[in-house]
Protein backbone atom coordinates (compact mmCIF):
# COMPACT_ATOMS: atom_id res chain seq x y z
CA UNK A 1 0.00 0.00 0.00
CA UNK A 2 2.88 2.52 0.78
CA UNK A 3 4.28 1.87 -2.64
CA UNK A 4 0.99 2.35 -4.20
CA UNK A 5 0.87 5.80 -2.02
CA UNK A 6 4.26 6.61 -3.41
CA UNK A 7 4.11 6.04 -6.93
CA UNK A 8 0.81 8.11 -7.19
CA UNK A 9 2.35 11.01 -6.54
CA UNK A 10 5.61 10.44 -8.12
CA UNK A 11 4.13 12.27 -11.68
CA UNK A 12 3.31 15.71 -9.48
CA UNK A 13 6.94 15.12 -7.90
CA UNK A 14 8.63 15.23 -10.83
CA UNK A 15 6.53 18.29 -12.62
CA UNK A 16 7.59 19.72 -9.22
CA UNK A 17 11.33 19.02 -10.12
CA UNK A 18 11.02 20.76 -13.46
CA UNK A 19 9.26 23.70 -12.06
CA UNK A 20 12.31 23.90 -9.77
CA UNK A 21 14.85 23.75 -12.54
CA UNK A 22 13.21 26.17 -14.88
CA UNK A 23 13.24 28.87 -12.26
CA UNK A 24 16.90 28.45 -11.42
CA UNK A 25 17.53 28.80 -15.11
CA UNK A 26 15.45 31.47 -15.62
CA UNK A 27 17.15 33.43 -12.06
CA UNK A 28 20.43 32.95 -13.81
CA UNK A 29 19.46 33.94 -16.85
CA UNK A 30 17.99 37.77 -15.61
CA UNK A 31 21.35 37.80 -13.85
CA UNK A 32 22.80 36.94 -17.03
CA UNK A 33 21.25 40.06 -18.82
CA UNK A 34 21.41 42.62 -15.85
CA UNK A 35 24.77 42.60 -16.20
CA UNK A 36 25.53 43.89 -18.85
CA UNK A 37 22.87 46.51 -17.97
CA UNK A 38 25.23 47.59 -15.31
CA UNK A 39 27.77 47.50 -16.90
CA UNK A 40 26.59 49.25 -19.91
CA UNK A 41 25.77 52.34 -17.60
CA UNK A 42 28.88 55.15 -17.42
CA UNK A 43 29.71 55.52 -13.72
CA UNK A 44 30.35 58.76 -12.38
CA UNK A 45 33.78 58.80 -10.78
CA UNK A 46 34.94 61.35 -8.36
CA UNK A 47 38.13 62.41 -6.35
CA UNK A 48 38.53 64.95 -3.73
CA UNK A 49 42.03 65.92 -3.68
CA UNK A 50 43.86 67.47 -0.46
CA UNK A 51 43.61 70.85 -1.61
CA UNK A 52 39.80 70.23 -1.39
CA UNK A 53 39.36 70.63 -5.25
CA UNK A 54 36.52 67.32 -6.10
CA UNK A 55 37.16 66.57 -9.55
CA UNK A 56 34.32 64.02 -11.48
CA UNK A 57 33.66 62.81 -14.48
CA UNK A 58 31.74 60.14 -16.55
CA UNK A 59 33.60 58.65 -19.40
CA UNK A 60 31.73 56.81 -22.08
CA UNK A 61 34.91 56.87 -24.60
CA UNK A 62 33.51 59.39 -27.06
CA UNK A 63 35.56 61.04 -29.41
CA UNK A 64 34.92 64.79 -27.86
CA UNK A 65 34.86 65.68 -24.40
CA UNK A 66 33.52 68.66 -22.11
CA UNK A 67 35.51 69.65 -19.40
CA UNK A 68 34.85 72.75 -16.85
CA UNK A 69 35.11 74.10 -13.55
CA UNK A 70 32.41 75.19 -11.31
CA UNK A 71 32.75 77.69 -8.84
CA UNK A 72 30.45 77.82 -5.53
CA UNK A 73 30.37 81.73 -5.79
CA UNK A 74 27.92 84.41 -7.46
CA UNK A 75 26.17 87.28 -7.24
CA UNK A 76 25.17 85.96 -3.46
CA UNK A 77 28.27 86.45 -2.51
CA UNK A 78 28.60 89.88 -3.60
CA UNK A 79 27.49 92.90 -0.99
CA UNK A 80 25.95 96.11 -2.05
CA UNK A 81 29.19 97.89 -2.89
CA UNK A 82 30.80 95.09 -4.91
CA UNK A 83 27.04 93.82 -6.75
CA UNK A 84 28.63 92.78 -10.31
CA UNK A 85 31.80 91.87 -9.57
CA UNK A 86 31.11 88.06 -10.02
CA UNK A 87 29.91 88.50 -13.81
CA UNK A 88 32.70 91.03 -13.88
CA UNK A 89 35.30 88.76 -12.96
CA UNK A 90 34.09 85.93 -15.68
CA UNK A 91 34.41 88.46 -18.80
CA UNK A 92 37.51 89.54 -18.13
CA UNK A 93 39.12 85.77 -17.25
CA UNK A 94 39.45 85.54 -21.35
CA UNK A 95 41.23 89.07 -21.98
CA UNK A 96 44.98 87.56 -21.40
CA UNK A 97 46.67 86.29 -18.35
CA UNK A 98 50.54 86.51 -17.47
CA UNK A 99 51.20 83.06 -19.76
CA UNK A 100 48.99 84.37 -22.78
CA UNK A 101 48.24 87.72 -24.13
CA UNK A 102 44.54 87.65 -25.06
CA UNK A 103 44.69 86.78 -29.00
CA UNK A 104 46.86 84.10 -28.25
CA UNK A 105 44.19 82.84 -26.23
CA UNK A 106 41.94 82.58 -29.17
CA UNK A 107 44.39 81.54 -31.38
CA UNK A 108 45.19 78.59 -29.17
CA UNK A 109 41.62 77.94 -29.17
CA UNK A 110 41.02 78.21 -32.47
CA UNK A 111 44.27 75.75 -33.40
CA UNK A 112 42.32 72.96 -31.21
CA UNK A 113 38.75 73.55 -32.66
CA UNK A 114 37.35 73.84 -29.29
CA UNK A 115 34.60 76.46 -28.00
CA UNK A 116 35.57 78.49 -24.43
CA UNK A 117 32.41 79.32 -22.47
CA UNK A 118 31.38 81.01 -18.90
CA UNK A 119 28.34 81.88 -17.51
CA UNK A 120 27.66 83.66 -13.85
CA UNK A 121 24.55 82.91 -11.84
CA UNK A 122 23.32 83.99 -8.72
CA UNK A 123 25.56 81.03 -6.86
CA UNK A 124 27.69 79.35 -9.44
CA UNK A 125 30.32 81.07 -11.81
CA UNK A 126 31.52 78.39 -14.37
CA UNK A 127 34.22 78.14 -17.11
CA UNK A 128 33.95 75.43 -19.93
CA UNK A 129 35.49 74.29 -22.68
CA UNK A 130 34.30 71.57 -25.40
CA UNK A 131 36.97 69.93 -27.29
CA UNK A 132 38.46 66.74 -28.81
CA UNK A 133 39.65 63.95 -26.41
CA UNK A 134 42.84 64.33 -27.47
CA UNK A 135 42.69 68.30 -26.50
CA UNK A 136 41.63 67.66 -22.62
CA UNK A 137 44.94 67.67 -21.08
CA UNK A 138 45.20 71.32 -22.79
CA UNK A 139 41.83 72.57 -22.39
CA UNK A 140 42.09 71.97 -18.60
CA UNK A 141 45.29 74.01 -18.46
CA UNK A 142 44.26 76.71 -20.45
CA UNK A 143 41.42 76.47 -17.86
CA UNK A 144 43.68 76.33 -14.95
CA UNK A 145 45.39 79.33 -16.44
CA UNK A 146 42.11 81.88 -17.10
CA UNK A 147 40.91 81.21 -13.19
CA UNK A 148 44.40 81.22 -11.53
CA UNK A 149 46.32 83.99 -13.64
CA UNK A 150 44.18 86.50 -15.39
CA UNK A 151 45.96 89.92 -15.68
CA UNK A 152 43.20 91.84 -15.12
CA UNK A 153 44.92 94.73 -16.75
CA UNK A 154 43.35 98.49 -16.32
CA UNK A 155 43.16 98.60 -20.24
CA UNK A 156 41.38 95.23 -20.54
CA UNK A 157 39.01 96.45 -17.18
CA UNK A 158 38.15 99.48 -19.30
CA UNK A 159 37.27 98.32 -22.31
CA UNK A 160 35.19 95.30 -20.83
CA UNK A 161 33.50 97.78 -19.15
CA UNK A 162 31.68 99.20 -21.66
CA UNK A 163 30.85 95.79 -23.02
CA UNK A 164 29.33 94.96 -19.68
CA UNK A 165 27.08 98.53 -20.04
CA UNK A 166 26.04 97.34 -23.41
CA UNK A 167 24.94 94.18 -22.74
CA UNK A 168 22.84 95.24 -19.12
CA UNK A 169 21.11 98.01 -22.05
CA UNK A 170 20.18 94.48 -23.85
CA UNK A 171 18.72 92.78 -20.86
CA UNK A 172 16.98 95.86 -19.81
CA UNK A 173 15.09 95.35 -22.95
CA UNK A 174 14.00 92.13 -22.34
CA UNK A 175 11.19 92.28 -19.60
CA UNK A 176 11.39 88.16 -18.92
CA UNK A 177 14.66 88.88 -17.56
CA UNK A 178 13.40 92.58 -16.04
CA UNK A 179 10.31 90.89 -14.23
CA UNK A 180 12.32 88.16 -12.54
CA UNK A 181 15.10 90.51 -11.11
CA UNK A 182 12.11 92.38 -10.23
CA UNK A 183 10.71 89.16 -8.28
CA UNK A 184 14.15 88.75 -6.69
CA UNK A 185 14.66 92.13 -5.03
CA UNK A 186 11.22 91.92 -3.32
CA UNK A 187 10.98 88.49 -2.73
CA UNK A 188 14.59 88.52 -0.84
CA UNK A 189 15.23 91.68 -0.15
CA UNK A 190 17.85 93.11 2.24
CA UNK A 191 19.44 89.92 1.36
CA UNK A 192 22.43 89.05 -1.56
CA UNK A 193 19.80 87.06 -3.84
CA UNK A 194 17.70 90.04 -4.56
CA UNK A 195 21.41 91.92 -5.74
CA UNK A 196 21.32 90.90 -9.86
CA UNK A 197 24.22 89.25 -11.29
CA UNK A 198 25.06 91.90 -13.69
CA UNK A 199 24.94 94.27 -11.08
CA UNK A 200 23.86 98.21 -11.06
CA UNK A 201 25.28 100.96 -13.49
CA UNK A 202 27.24 102.59 -10.66
CA UNK A 203 29.23 99.88 -9.52
CA UNK A 204 30.17 98.86 -13.18
CA UNK A 205 31.29 102.26 -14.09
CA UNK A 206 33.58 102.06 -10.29
CA UNK A 207 34.90 98.45 -10.34
CA UNK A 208 39.32 98.17 -10.67
CA UNK A 209 41.46 95.52 -10.54
CA UNK A 210 41.98 95.85 -6.93
CA UNK A 211 38.20 94.62 -6.12
CA UNK A 212 37.95 92.19 -8.37
CA UNK A 213 41.42 90.28 -7.36
CA UNK A 214 39.41 90.44 -3.54
CA UNK A 215 36.90 89.04 -4.87
CA UNK A 216 39.09 85.94 -6.04
CA UNK A 217 40.94 85.56 -3.16
CA UNK A 218 37.94 85.86 -1.37
CA UNK A 219 35.77 82.92 -2.80
CA UNK A 220 37.76 81.54 -5.59
CA UNK A 221 38.30 78.65 -2.94
CA UNK A 222 39.65 75.06 -3.99
CA UNK A 223 36.89 73.32 -1.74
CA UNK A 224 34.32 75.06 -3.47
CA UNK A 225 35.72 73.84 -6.59
CA UNK A 226 34.29 71.10 -8.94
CA UNK A 227 36.28 69.89 -11.77
CA UNK A 228 33.87 68.33 -14.14
CA UNK A 229 34.30 66.32 -17.41
CA UNK A 230 31.83 63.90 -20.01
CA UNK A 231 32.50 62.62 -22.72
CA UNK A 232 36.11 61.28 -23.87
CA UNK A 233 37.54 62.01 -20.53
CA UNK A 234 39.89 59.66 -18.47
CA UNK A 235 39.52 60.51 -14.99
CA UNK A 236 43.14 59.27 -13.31
CA UNK A 237 44.46 62.00 -16.38
CA UNK A 238 42.63 64.43 -15.48
CA UNK A 239 43.12 63.94 -11.74
CA UNK A 240 46.89 63.98 -12.14
CA UNK A 241 46.38 67.18 -14.37
CA UNK A 242 44.94 69.29 -11.64
CA UNK A 243 46.77 67.87 -8.67
CA UNK A 244 49.74 69.67 -11.15
CA UNK A 245 48.06 72.95 -12.45
CA UNK A 246 46.41 73.88 -8.84
CA UNK A 247 48.62 72.58 -6.43
CA UNK A 248 49.36 75.54 -3.23
CA UNK A 249 53.09 75.90 -5.05
CA UNK A 250 51.64 77.56 -8.20
CA UNK A 251 52.87 81.31 -8.41
CA UNK A 252 49.69 82.48 -9.72
CA UNK A 253 47.64 80.86 -6.98
CA UNK A 254 45.42 83.44 -5.00
CA UNK A 255 44.00 81.12 -2.60
CA UNK A 256 44.54 82.65 0.54
CA UNK A 257 42.33 82.88 3.92
CA UNK A 258 38.98 81.33 5.13
CA UNK A 259 36.21 80.40 3.29
CA UNK A 260 33.38 83.08 3.95
CA UNK A 261 29.94 81.30 5.15
CA UNK A 262 26.86 81.82 2.88
CA UNK A 263 24.36 83.26 5.52
CA UNK A 264 20.69 82.44 4.94
CA UNK A 265 18.01 84.61 2.91
CA UNK A 266 15.03 85.30 4.03
CA UNK A 267 12.25 85.11 2.08
CA UNK A 268 9.34 87.91 2.16
CA UNK A 269 5.92 88.10 0.68
CA UNK A 270 5.62 91.81 -1.11
CA UNK A 271 5.30 93.41 -4.23
CA UNK A 272 6.70 95.59 -6.68
CA UNK A 273 5.11 97.77 -9.54
CA UNK A 274 6.67 99.04 -12.01
CA UNK A 275 3.91 100.86 -14.09
CA UNK A 276 4.88 102.06 -17.80
CA UNK A 277 1.94 102.35 -20.33
CA UNK A 278 4.01 102.74 -22.88
CA UNK A 279 4.40 99.03 -23.23
CA UNK A 280 2.40 97.21 -25.04
CA UNK A 281 1.42 94.26 -22.42
CA UNK A 282 1.99 93.45 -18.72
CA UNK A 283 4.22 91.13 -17.49
CA UNK A 284 3.11 89.85 -13.98
CA UNK A 285 5.27 87.36 -12.28
CA UNK A 286 4.12 84.96 -8.79
CA UNK A 287 5.63 83.02 -6.66
CA UNK A 288 5.87 81.46 -3.48
CA UNK A 289 8.65 80.42 -1.04
CA UNK A 290 10.02 77.13 -2.61
CA UNK A 291 12.34 74.29 -1.40
CA UNK A 292 16.49 74.60 -1.79
CA UNK A 293 17.62 72.04 -3.58
CA UNK A 294 18.36 69.17 -0.79
CA UNK A 295 15.20 69.78 0.28
CA UNK A 296 13.42 66.57 -0.10
CA UNK A 297 10.43 68.41 -1.22
CA UNK A 298 11.86 69.83 -4.50
CA UNK A 299 11.05 67.23 -7.07
CA UNK A 300 7.57 67.31 -5.82
CA UNK A 301 7.40 70.47 -6.35
CA UNK A 302 9.23 70.65 -10.10
CA UNK A 303 6.21 67.59 -10.56
CA UNK A 304 3.74 70.42 -9.52
CA UNK A 305 5.33 73.12 -11.67
CA UNK A 306 4.93 70.89 -14.69
CA UNK A 307 1.02 70.44 -13.84
CA UNK A 308 0.67 73.70 -14.46
CA UNK A 309 2.98 73.43 -17.68
CA UNK A 310 3.34 76.46 -20.08
CA UNK A 311 1.27 78.04 -22.75
CA UNK A 312 1.85 80.26 -25.88
CA UNK A 313 -0.88 81.95 -28.58
CA UNK A 314 1.80 80.17 -30.92
CA UNK A 315 0.51 76.43 -29.85
CA UNK A 316 -1.90 74.64 -32.06
CA UNK A 317 -4.97 72.51 -30.44
CA UNK A 318 -4.78 74.37 -26.75
CA UNK A 319 -7.92 73.69 -26.19
CA UNK A 320 -7.10 70.08 -25.55
CA UNK A 321 -4.61 70.76 -23.49
CA UNK A 322 -3.99 68.49 -20.73
CA UNK A 323 -3.41 71.84 -19.04
CA UNK A 324 -6.12 73.20 -17.31
CA UNK A 325 -4.90 76.41 -16.98
CA UNK A 326 -4.08 76.39 -20.64
CA UNK A 327 -6.73 75.52 -21.69
CA UNK A 328 -8.50 78.33 -19.91
CA UNK A 329 -5.58 80.68 -21.56
CA UNK A 330 -7.02 79.72 -24.58
CA UNK A 331 -10.87 78.94 -24.69
CA UNK A 332 -10.91 82.33 -22.80
CA UNK A 333 -8.13 84.40 -24.20
CA UNK A 334 -6.67 84.97 -21.31
CA UNK A 335 -2.93 85.65 -22.16
CA UNK A 336 -0.42 85.66 -24.76
CA UNK A 337 1.93 83.21 -23.00
CA UNK A 338 2.63 81.66 -19.41
CA UNK A 339 5.16 79.77 -17.89
CA UNK A 340 5.34 78.02 -15.02
CA UNK A 341 8.61 77.93 -12.77
CA UNK A 342 10.98 76.37 -10.04
CA UNK A 343 14.54 77.89 -9.20
CA UNK A 344 16.21 76.54 -6.69
CA UNK A 345 19.31 78.00 -4.78
CA UNK A 346 20.78 76.23 -1.45
CA UNK A 347 18.72 76.58 0.98
CA UNK A 348 15.50 78.51 -0.72
CA UNK A 349 13.51 78.72 -3.85
CA UNK A 350 11.12 80.43 -5.37
CA UNK A 351 7.90 78.49 -7.08
CA UNK A 352 5.37 80.35 -9.09
CA UNK A 353 3.93 81.23 -12.71
CA UNK A 354 5.00 84.43 -14.98
CA UNK A 355 2.31 85.32 -17.52
CA UNK A 356 1.93 87.82 -20.33
CA UNK A 357 -1.34 89.70 -21.07
CA UNK A 358 -3.14 92.42 -22.13
CA UNK A 359 -3.73 95.11 -19.55
CA UNK A 360 -7.54 94.12 -19.46
CA UNK A 361 -6.75 90.75 -18.55
CA UNK A 362 -4.92 90.78 -15.98
CA UNK A 363 -7.34 90.42 -13.27
CA UNK A 364 -9.15 87.28 -14.83
CA UNK A 365 -5.78 85.60 -15.54
CA UNK A 366 -4.65 86.11 -11.99
CA UNK A 367 -8.14 84.74 -10.49
CA UNK A 368 -7.33 81.84 -12.82
CA UNK A 369 -3.94 81.43 -11.35
CA UNK A 370 -4.90 81.43 -8.08
CA UNK A 371 -7.90 79.07 -8.67
CA UNK A 372 -4.73 76.38 -10.33
CA UNK A 373 -3.00 77.00 -7.54
CA UNK A 374 -6.01 76.46 -5.06
CA UNK A 375 -6.75 73.06 -6.84
CA UNK A 376 -3.31 72.00 -7.11
CA UNK A 377 -3.34 72.17 -2.88
CA UNK A 378 -7.17 70.22 -2.60
CA UNK A 379 -7.98 68.41 -5.92
CA UNK A 380 -4.82 67.51 -8.14
CA UNK A 381 -5.78 63.68 -9.75
CA UNK A 382 -3.39 60.63 -10.08
CA UNK A 383 -4.01 60.18 -13.73
CA UNK A 384 -2.59 64.30 -13.82
CA UNK A 385 0.27 63.50 -11.64
CA UNK A 386 1.12 60.36 -13.65
CA UNK A 387 1.63 62.62 -16.71
CA UNK A 388 3.32 65.25 -15.17
CA UNK A 389 6.11 62.59 -13.80
CA UNK A 390 6.49 61.37 -17.34
CA UNK A 391 6.57 64.55 -18.53
CA UNK A 392 9.26 65.66 -16.31
CA UNK A 393 11.24 62.24 -16.21
CA UNK A 394 11.16 62.35 -20.22
CA UNK A 395 12.21 66.13 -20.38
CA UNK A 396 15.01 65.64 -17.53
CA UNK A 397 16.63 62.90 -19.64
CA UNK A 398 16.22 64.42 -23.00
CA UNK A 399 18.33 67.24 -21.46
CA UNK A 400 21.47 65.22 -20.74
CA UNK A 401 21.65 64.57 -24.48
CA UNK A 402 25.64 66.20 -25.08
CA UNK A 403 28.43 65.97 -23.66
CA UNK A 404 27.75 69.61 -22.28
CA UNK A 405 24.68 68.90 -20.46
CA UNK A 406 25.92 66.42 -18.67
CA UNK A 407 28.91 68.08 -17.26
CA UNK A 408 26.67 71.04 -16.68
CA UNK A 409 24.78 68.27 -14.33
CA UNK A 410 27.68 66.98 -12.82
CA UNK A 411 29.36 70.21 -11.78
CA UNK A 412 25.94 71.40 -10.47
CA UNK A 413 25.26 68.40 -8.38
CA UNK A 414 28.50 68.02 -7.14
CA UNK A 415 28.30 71.63 -5.66
CA UNK A 416 24.44 71.48 -4.32
CA UNK A 417 24.01 67.88 -3.25
CA UNK A 418 27.92 66.71 -2.69
CA UNK A 419 27.59 64.15 -5.15
CA UNK A 420 26.12 63.24 -8.64
CA UNK A 421 22.60 62.04 -8.61
CA UNK A 422 22.30 59.11 -11.43
CA UNK A 423 19.79 59.46 -13.95
CA UNK A 424 17.82 56.30 -13.07
CA UNK A 425 17.65 57.45 -9.22
CA UNK A 426 16.22 60.97 -10.30
CA UNK A 427 13.75 59.12 -12.82
CA UNK A 428 12.65 56.28 -9.84
CA UNK A 429 12.50 59.01 -7.54
CA UNK A 430 10.31 60.90 -10.02
CA UNK A 431 8.03 58.01 -10.61
CA UNK A 432 7.37 57.36 -6.62
CA UNK A 433 5.37 61.07 -6.29
CA UNK A 434 1.50 60.60 -5.88
CA UNK A 435 -1.07 62.60 -5.96
CA UNK A 436 -1.26 62.66 -2.66
CA UNK A 437 2.51 63.96 -1.97
CA UNK A 438 1.65 66.77 -4.50
CA UNK A 439 -1.30 68.07 -2.54
CA UNK A 440 0.61 67.47 0.98
CA UNK A 441 3.55 69.30 -0.40
CA UNK A 442 1.90 72.42 -2.03
CA UNK A 443 -0.32 72.60 0.88
CA UNK A 444 2.87 73.26 2.67
CA UNK A 445 4.37 75.78 0.18
CA UNK A 446 1.27 77.37 -1.16
CA UNK A 447 -2.26 77.27 0.90
CA UNK A 448 -2.51 80.23 2.82
CA UNK A 449 0.78 81.29 1.91
CA UNK A 450 2.36 85.18 1.83
CA UNK A 451 2.94 85.47 -1.86
CA UNK A 452 6.07 87.92 -3.75
CA UNK A 453 4.66 89.49 -6.71
CA UNK A 454 6.27 91.60 -9.60
CA UNK A 455 4.51 93.83 -12.60
CA UNK A 456 5.37 95.75 -14.77
CA UNK A 457 3.77 97.41 -17.89
CA UNK A 458 0.32 98.52 -17.78
CA UNK A 459 -1.14 97.20 -14.94
CA UNK A 460 -3.39 99.28 -13.43
CA UNK A 461 -5.58 96.72 -13.65
CA UNK A 462 -3.43 93.98 -11.28
CA UNK A 463 -5.10 93.02 -8.10
CA UNK A 464 -4.16 95.07 -5.10
CA UNK A 465 -1.57 92.91 -2.59
CA UNK A 466 -3.96 92.05 0.04
CA UNK A 467 -6.93 90.68 -2.63
CA UNK A 468 -3.88 88.48 -4.16
CA UNK A 469 -3.37 87.51 -0.84
CA UNK A 470 -6.34 86.72 0.18
CA UNK A 471 -7.39 84.64 -2.89
CA UNK A 472 -4.21 81.89 -1.11
CA UNK A 473 -6.96 79.99 0.63
CA UNK A 474 -10.22 78.78 0.15
CA UNK A 475 -13.00 79.09 2.67
CA UNK A 476 -14.75 75.51 2.64
CA UNK A 477 -18.62 75.88 4.28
Amino acid sequence: MALLRISRFLPQLRKNETICKVLKQSRHLSQARAEPAVLNVPPTRCTTLDSGIRVATEDWGSQTATVGIWIDAGSRCETAQNNGVAHFMEHMAFKGTDKRSQSELEIEIEDMGAQLNAYTSREQTVYYSKCLAKDVPKAVEILADIVQCAKLGKTEIDRERGVILREMQEVESNLQEVIFDHLHSTAYQGTPLANTILGPTANIQAINADDLRCYLSTNYKPNRMVIAGAGGVNHDQLVKLVEELFSGGDPCNKYSGQVPTISPCRFTGSEIRVRDDSIPLAHVALAVEGAGWTDPDTLTLMVASTLLGAWDRSQASAKQNATNLARYSAEYDLCHSYQSFNTCYKDTGLWGIYFVTDCLKIEDMMFNVQSELMRLCTNVTESEVARARSLLAANTLLQLDTSTAVCEDIGRQMLCYGRRITPSELTHRINSITAKNVRDVCYKYIYDRCPAVAGVGPIEQLPDYNEVRGAMYWLRV
